[in-house]
């Protein structure tokens, strides 16, 4: 009997441990996916954005620039790191570039605006 429960707690432990390795590569794969879906994102708003932007800004100023140069160095550590980078580490960069197409939102919109007051 003592085996028999033994051998019951050994499989129900694997099991769990099984399990909880999924899920944690579940959430993994889910961090990596979001990540790139807002780098996919913000380029192509980057992409939407630059002549408009740099109608306004002219090329000594041109945020759109730097927002692709950063972006580009996010998918270049992601490239180099995302294997083995934390999910903290995943949520942080994302965030990044979740901010950068909010600055660029935020232009765009100053832009918008500026328009609508000259007609």
């Amino acid at each position: 009997m003592t085996v028999l429960a033994l051998s019951v707690l050994v499989v129900a432990l694997a099991a769990g441990l099984t399990a909880w390795l999924r899920s944690r590569g579940s959430r993994r794969n889910r961090a990596l996916r979001q990540l790139l879906d807002a780098a996919d994102a913000l380029e192509d708003r980057l992409r939407t954005a630059r002549s408009e932007i740099e109608a306004i800004a002219g090329d000594d100023h041109n945020p759109v620039r730097e927002a692709m140069q950063e972006m580009l160095r996010q998918r270049l550590w992601l490239q180099q790191h995302g294997q083995v980078a934390s999910l903290e580490q995943l949520d942080q960069v994302r965030a990044s570039i979740d901010a950068a197409r909010g600055d660029i939102d935020a232009q765009l919109l100053q832009i918008e605006r500026a328009r609508a007051a000259m007609h």
